[in-house]
């Protein structure tokens, strides 16, 4: 998806509502890719982005304004779940978490997955008398 067809570029919510812990070894003072100034230890094996443990979470790595203009200060060093979060309806699959966080900012949810078709069904004239309203998938 090209930058500028992505929502996440105006959107940013899920790095400030989930905290984002990930194994230790992933900030780069282990080998891994992300910067350990911008983590803080969560237990003997995990991490998490700063900022993202507090009752009001964002992460320290996200520059700009939720819900206007976006982006991630560590994009290509971001750790682990940043990578496999993806945003609700990317490959058609609903993702519930990136809608949960979109409504927590007032965004509206990225996906709506497809509900069967619905038809109305109505009685001949002279058929016997049927339910007030019946429906049947189409």
């Amino acid at each position: 998806m090209s930058e500028l067809s992505n929502p996440c570029v105006s959107c940013g919510a899920c790095c400030a509502h989930f905290r984002v812990s990930f194994y230790w070894a992933e900030a780069d003072d282990a080998g891994g890719l992300v910067p350990t100034e911008l983590t803080e230890p969560l237990s003997l094996l995990m991490r998490n982005m700063r900022g993202t443990n507090d009752r009001a979470p964002r992460c320290v790595a996200l520059q700009g304004d939720i819900g206007g203009c976006v982006s991630c200060g560590i994009y290509e060093q971001r750790p682990t779940p940043c990578r496999e979060f993806s945003m609700s309806g990317e490959a058609g699959i609903h993702n519930e978490a990136c809608d949960r966080a979109r409504a927590r900012y007032g965004l509206p949810p990225l996906f709506a997955p497809s509900l069967p078709h619905i038809t109305e069904s109505y009685a001949l004239p002279g058929a016997p008398e049927l339910p007030e309203h019946v429906q049947s998938p189409g």
